[in-house]
């Protein structure tokens, strides 16, 4: 699921290879410990909300979690109401990890891996799975690799035996690799190039990350992807690709039994090739002062503005302080009944959208947004301002009950309902293990977002809405100047 309230300068899975009829919108990351998802049942949500209070209204499914011989972390979510299986192989590596000067290496190998081992040539894993009518894909962000099929249950061994093969065996030669970095290329050109708001987006980020890997594009630089070359590709996949830098997450008509006998037998046998130490990245100094940035294209037909302030991820908050910065994005910025687009759109009917976000599931720092476009007459400073009063009052005045219990409720019930979608299950427990959380932080979340109370919201809006730990962007329209000889 993608957020539809996301602005396009939220950092990206990049998926490669989607198929048509999935879509996507490439420049929103989706916060998976809080699901927003967009086609809720109204009748049984509304039977949700009556649930008393501190009581779980539908029971969680009974995750397990074990680590093989060689290091491979699995996680197993049984659903079984259709005899189908989503296979999942997560790597806990992305962009931020890469090696300074070569931005897009994860997700030049994350199109790579594709390219066959010997003992399954190029496309042969491909082949197989849509034979058997499964659906493959791939996505690569700033944390994490990821690799998933979904298929019938009695195919989940040949998936296993094909993954773990790609797993420690690729085999590259220039004959592949210096076509598929002309494909990254163009890619980089459709998503980004071609893109003024991801232009800005990536200026916006840039800008807010002063030291942290996290202000490089996950697709990485243009000038520092054009020099990636087998040699790059290897020595990354060969750091980073091994069952002890893994998770496996298996969601379908399967049990633990099953799916630990079935990785043992596939999985198990590939023996770890390096060493793992903890993930260490250069981390933000003190922010001391509120940035702006503009960027004028002649391609754009609305103008647009974009915050970002850096925040405490789940994983690095203190406790309580992300289930808080959960709730304040929800209740300044999401759907027709928040704060910014009550005030914006409709009150003073000044912009045509206005939102907020946060994207909570990250390794380390990560951002809470507002973004808003104005309407015919508006100026950008006029909506900044007004943007800023609406925040300014937040931070003074708090909370109601009503906005309180209403955006928990509707946080709860997007994360229960989640549970009806197996691929959305199988990504939710992915993200968080591979940014430092653990199974039994997703299965309470819910509980954890109960217990936020308005002042734990006030206070979150008192200590990281402060400007000086911002950026603003500006997506203005050149106008092209006229020569004055003609």
């Amino acid at each position: 699921m993608v957020r539809s309230d996301c602005p396009q300068s939220v950092r990206l899975p990049i998926d490669n290879r989607l198929k048509p009829q999935i879509p996507i919108n490439p420049f929103c990351e989706t916060d998976f410990v809080a699901i927003r998802l967009t086609q809720l049942i109204a009748a049984a949500a509304f039977v949700l909300l009556l649930a008393p209070a501190g009581e779980p209204a539908v029971a969680a499914p009974n995750v397990s979690a074990f680590k093989l011989g060689n290091g491979l972390e699995v996680v197993v979510i049984p659903d079984r109401r259709t005899p189908v299986v989503t296979h999942m192989l997560w790597y806990k590596v992305g962009s931020a990890d890469e090696p300074p000067g070569k931005s897009g290496i994860a997700h030049f190998l994350e199109h790579l891996l594709f390219k066959g081992t010997k003992k399954n040539p190029a496309g042969k894993f491909s082949q197989v799975v849509a034979g058997i009518g499964g659906q493959e894909n791939a996505f690569t962000s700033s944390d994490y690799t990821g690799y998933y099929q979904r298929t019938s249950r009695e195919h989940l061994k040949t998936l296993m035996e094909f993954e773990a093969d790609r797993m420690t065996g690729l085999v590259l030669t220039d004959d592949v690799v210096k076509p598929e970095l002309n494909v990254v290329l163009e890619e980089q050109n459709q998503r980004v190039a071609n893109s003024p708001a991801a232009r800005l987006g990536e200026q916006v980020e840039a800008a807010l990350y002063l030291n942290h890997p996290y202000g490089r594009p996950v697709i990485g630089w243009r000038h520092e992807i054009e020099t990636l070359d087998r040699e790059d590709a290897l020595a990354f996949y060969k750091r980073f690709y091994t069952p002890n830098n893994a998770i496996l997450v298996v969601a379908g008509d399967v049990s633990a039994d099953e799916v630990k006998t079935l990785a043992e037998a596939t999985y198990g046998k590939v023996l770890p090739t390096i060493e793992i130490g903890p993930r260490r990245r250069p981390q933000e100094p003190a922010h001391i002062s509120p940035r702006h940035v503009t960027l004028a294209d002649p391609r754009v037909e609305q103008p647009s503005l974009n915050r970002s302030y850096l925040v405490p991820s789940a994983a690095t908050a203190k406790p309580g302080e992300a289930e808080a910065l959960d709730v304040l994005a929800h209740i300044l910025g999401h759907g027709t009944t928040s704060r910014l687009y009550r005030a914006l759109v409709v009150d003073r009917s000044m912009a045509v959208s206005a939102g907020g976000w946060y994207s909570g599931t990250a390794l380390d720092q990560t951002r809470l947004g507002v973004y808003g476009s104005p309407k015919p007459g508006v100026t950008l400073a006029q909506l900044e301002e007004a943007i800023d009063t609406v925040i300014d009052d937040l931070v003074a005045k708090g909370v109601t009950p009503e906005e309180l219990e209403r955006s928990k409720n509707r946080l709860i019930a997007d994360a229960i309902y989640a549970q009806d979608n197996q691929a959305t299950m199988a990504r939710w427990y992915g993200v968080a293990l591979t940014t430092g959380l653990s199974v039994e932080a997703v299965k309470t979340w819910p509980d954890r977002i109960r217990t936020v109370t308005a002042e734990t919201v006030q206070q979150a809006a008192k200590t990281w809405l402060d400007k000086r730990r911002s950026v603003t962007g500006h997506l203005i329209k050149e106008t092209l100047r006229k020569d004055p000889r003609s």
